[in-house]
């Protein structure tokens, strides 16, 4: 299947010289997936609502400050390799192109549900992500947004002081408050003090209840819950007990999903690929390789490293962040570092990733050891 089938020639496009509080009114009334920006009628770049939340620029500043580059797609693409392109952009919308000009756009939602029928041969436990970053109800929304960013996600399960699910915060959730309102009085007790309402108890703003899945729901029931209700992502939970969390699920995991192959060497998917400056993506997987060639009992089913970019730069290279997370027979092992330069920063994750995986492999020689001594002393 090609992107033609999928792709649309509807979309919202706004010129780079409007003014941002024209993209902020368009998020809050139409709810799109992204805006196109163009210049001259010409393509420029994307916005997203996510992007919204990472920036408080000001309404009255041009659309272009703003506007982000975005994979371009021709018609002819195949799906496979446009989800990595939208994975790897870490966009939820990209630009498709036929002979060379802008003919439309295609978004996650126009893939997912064309290929829905195929998603019944997947469980929700195979591709969700189990390494969780939440919040408790008195978190202040200012604290949240740092999340957010800090992580590149776009939601935050709220757990009781018990650690029991009790609603979810996401980007959209606080877009209004934060955003929009940031240089406007606001109402109430609230009004012109931007402070408080960085200090707005995430309770205040969350929805409730959660949606939620379990492990054993087929993908295909999980991403038709997702569009019936224009959900991003539904917390995951062991069972039918809606109040403890196991992970979470988002459409962009099941996009990554989409993306495995069946080829000799791992698959790898880099998110913010544009980052990366004196190291390749061969090089990465090959790193990774040899991390779990290590242990030759954990088969690598799929690994993930994503790159952040912060503010903050040194002799002009900026600080990274590198994350990287590896699916595996054995579970899920983690690592996570910062340099400057995305080649720095990966090296230290690549360093951390090791030191887990190994603490993993010494955690389950114990508990083989442990089911083995007790099966001796059962004989006895």
């Amino acid at each position: 299947m090609d992107i033609a089938d999928i792709a649309t020639s509807d979309y919202v496009a706004i010129d780079a010289d409007q003014r941002l509080g024209k993209v902020r009114s368009i998020f809050e009334h139409d709810n799109p997936k992204g805006v196109i920006i163009t210049r001259d009628e010409d393509y420029a770049g994307v916005i997203t609502q996510k992007q919204l939340v990472q920036s408080h620029v000001e309404d009255k500043a041009k659309a272009g400050a703003m506007m982000r580059s975005a994979p371009k797609i021709d018609r002819t693409e195949d799906v496979r390799e446009v989800s990595r392109m939208l994975v790897e952009g870490d966009t939820k919308i990209a630009p498709v192109f036929e002979a060379g000009r802008l003919w439309g756009i295609v978004t996650q939602d126009d893939i997912l549900e064309a290929v829905l029928e195929h998603l019944d041969a997947l469980s929700v436990e195979q591709i969700y992500t189990e390494d969780v970053v939440t919040v408790t109800d008195d978190t202040h929304v200012g604290q949240a947004i740092n999340l957010l960013r800090e992580h590149g996600i776009s939601r935050l399960p709220v757990l009781t002081e018990e650690g029991l699910l009790s609603g979810m915060v996401t980007t959209h959730d606080i877009v209004d408050i934060v955003v929009r309102d940031m240089d406007k009085a606001t109402v109430g007790e609230r009004s012109g003090d931007v402070d408080r309402v960085l200090e707005i108890p995430v309770y205040d703003v969350m929805t409730t209840p959660v949606e939620t899945t379990t492990l054993d729901d087929s993908v295909r029931d999980a991403v038709e819950h997702m569009l019936g209700n224009d959900y991003a992502g539904l917390v995951v939970t062991p069972d039918q007990d809606d109040r403890v969390v196991a992970g979470i699920v988002t459409k962009t995991d099941v996009l990554r999903a989409l993306t495995y192959t069946e080829e000799d060497h791992m698959d790898v998917q880099i998110t913010n690929i544009s980052l990366l400056d004196t190291i390749s993506r061969e090089e990465i997987r090959t790193c990774i390789e040899e991390v779990a060639d290590k242990y030759q009992e954990m088969q690598v089913q799929h690994a993930h490293v994503r790159f952040h970019e912060h503010k903050e730069k040194l002799r002009g290279t900026p600080l990274i962040q590198s994350q990287i997370r590896l699916r595996t027979n054995k579970g899920q092992a983690a690592g996570s570092g910062e340099g400057y330069g995305a080649e720095s920063a990966f090296r230290v994750a690549l360093d951390k990733l090791e030191r887990n995986v190994l603490e993993l492999k010494t955690v389950q020689s114990d508990e083989e050891y442990k089911g083995q001594l007790l099966r001796k002393l059962g004989e006895l």
